[in-house]
């Protein structure tokens, strides 16, 4: 459609415009849609007309004459609800410049994931058919498979960095890492290790750096499945690096804890916030002191019901110089802070307890479990006698000692003094688990049976940008206390079934919208799409 501007009060606005001619009055006619104005050279447009560009982009319907009779009739709200939060987190742009070929179907393959929780990718095809989404055609299993294929790993790593430098640097990022067991042992990374679900197949790592502002997941990449997670902080320093991150700050559970990884992230001059166990000498030491005192009211805090104590100490910092060898070794400040929760306590008691009776019961029936051996001569003297049978005394001391820090954690970190701002960032890494769960259930990923490394690569990014967007829909429902009314998948359901149509030489037409719906799309901070 042609356009032009026009200066009104030192405003210079853009227009599109009609014209036609009527021929009985022997004069044309022209008519003026404004869609935005020029601000220092660049063209600003307004609201409605970045809306009605983005509908046209996701269903692919431009406006004007079309060459052949289409009539469409499509589901349309929850598509749109995700092309609008994909132009506001930046994640069509960047796929766009990242993947210039493949982004519509990446971005229509990752809406079916989120709306089709736990389907295979083959009833793909059955689902565009009702769908208005970004690359508005079939995409049969094959095809999927070769797309997969095609996601390498620069331009992965290109996308990553242009979201990485969207986030806060203010913002704290979660690390944490889960397990995939796979069907396949083709590929290299496949191991048997630790699977964190009990799952007997091998394994492949999955770790993901997660914001603790935005609530958004800002990297992954895959590691073998035997390794532990204390070696990965060398991986993941590397990784933030590449990133090209400027002002680092990390939140660890206490898996990643060792002496190593705190100096070496001291020496990247990285803020972290990490637990640590609580057997730690360091940690005894001030906890010995403390223990009893820190109970009392002074150190309650009643909005987290639970019972916290700072204090100031010195970390014994060292590092070997790669190149010369030398040895670098200092003091740094480093701010401990100790936790009680009653509540936690009583459980801990409660299972130290009934694994205290397993323990009894197995001495007592002869049947005893080589792997309890060490337990069993920590916590009872025992012995069998002709006359008596089996007899059993507990290590009441023994007992002691492992009760008195029930209830009690520790974090430690070179950034935050306050204690319950450490534990609100901290309890923050919460949303990491979550986003594991989501993309492990709803996304279908807690097994994989993919063959290539470049398929499993590929689905694993394709899932990912999936999350971003279940991880913006929950945050949103989160803040708004939208989950009393409805589930995420409810939620998501309420705005599926608003249909768009589309004729030959029309703009594309919106049913009608509820009340109810209209509020959902401000409540998730985007616009609301109106009908042309």
């Amino acid at each position: 459609m042609p356009q032009g501007t026009q200066v009104i009060h030192g405003v210079e606005y853009v227009y599109e415009y009609d014209s036609k001619r009527i021929a009985e009055k022997n004069y044309n006619t022209h008519k003026r849609h404004y869609i935005g104005k020029m601000v220092d050279g660049i063209f600003v447009p307004t609201k409605n007309y970045q809306l009605q560009q983005a509908l046209e982009r996701a269903t692919s319907i431009s406006p004007g004459p079309v060459s052949s009779v289409l009539h469409t009739r499509n589901f349309f709200g929850a598509t749109y609800l995700f092309d609008a939060i994909g132009e506001k987190l930046g994640i069509t742009g960047d796929l766009c410049v990242c993947f210039p070929d493949l982004w519509k179907q990446i971005l229509s393959i990752a809406y079916f994931l989120i709306l089709e929780d736990r389907n295979s990718i083959s009833r793909f095809p059955r689902w565009a058919v009702h769908h208005a989404h970004p690359y508005g055609n079939s995409i049969p299993s094959q095809r999927s498979s070769e797309l997969f294929a095609c996601i390498d790993e620069d331009a992965r790593r290109r996308f990553f960095l242009k979201q990485a430098n969207r986030r806060l640097e203010t913002e704290y990022l979660a690390y944490d890492i889960t397990s995939i067991s796979s069907y396949s042992r083709l590929l290299s990374q496949v191991r048997y290790g630790r699977n964190k679900d009990h799952d007997p197949l091998p394994q492949i790592n999955l770790a993901m750096l997660y914001g603790d502002t935005s609530r958004l997941p800002v990297y992954y990449r895959t590691l073998p499945g035997n390794i532990a997670d204390v070696t990965t902080i060398r991986t993941l320093l590397t990784d933030i690096d590449l990133l090209k991150l400027d002002k680092v700050k990390l939140v660890l559970d206490r898996g990643f804890y060792s002496e190593e990884n705190i100096n070496a992230l001291y020496h990247h001059h990285y803020k972290f916030l990490i637990a640590v166990p609580k057997h730690l000498r360091l940690i005894q030491d001030v906890l010995d002191d403390v223990r009893m005192s820190m109970r009392t009211r002074a150190c309650y805090s009643s909005r987290y019901r639970i019972n916290t104590y700072s204090r100031t100490i010195e970390w014994s910092y060292h590092h070997r110089k790669p190149r010369s060898g030398d040895l670098d070794e200092g003091s740094r400040r480093l701010y401990l802070h100790l936790f009680f929760n009653d509540q936690r306590a009583v459980d801990d008691k409660a299972a130290f307890n009934t694994l205290l009776d397993t323990l009894e019961a197995e001495l007592y029936s002869g049947k005893l479990d080589p792997e309890h051996e060490k337990l069993y001569r920590k916590y009872f003297e025992y012995a069998a006698t002709p006359v008596r049978g089996m007899q059993v005394t507990p290590i009441q001391s023994s007992i002691d000692e492992a009760e008195k820090n029930y209830g009690y954690f520790a974090l430690i970190s070179n950034d935050i003094k306050d204690p319950l701002e450490a534990l609100r960032i901290y309890r923050s890494k919460d949303l990491i688990e979550k986003a594991f769960g989501n993309l492990k259930e709803r996304l279908n990923l807690r097994r994989t049976s993919v063959s290539s490394e470049e398929n499993l690569e590929g689905k694993l990014f394709v899932q990912f940008i999936a999350l971003m967007y279940l991880s913006y829909i929950d945050k949103m429902m989160d803040e708004q206390n939208l989950y009393k009314d409805y589930t995420l998948h409810e939620l998501l359901d309420e705005l599926d079934v608003i249909e768009c149509f589309g004729h030959p030489g029309r703009r594309l037409q919106i049913a009608e919208i509820t009340k109810k719906q209209t509020e959902l799309f401000t409540k998730l901070d985007v616009p609301v799409p109106l009908g042309v």
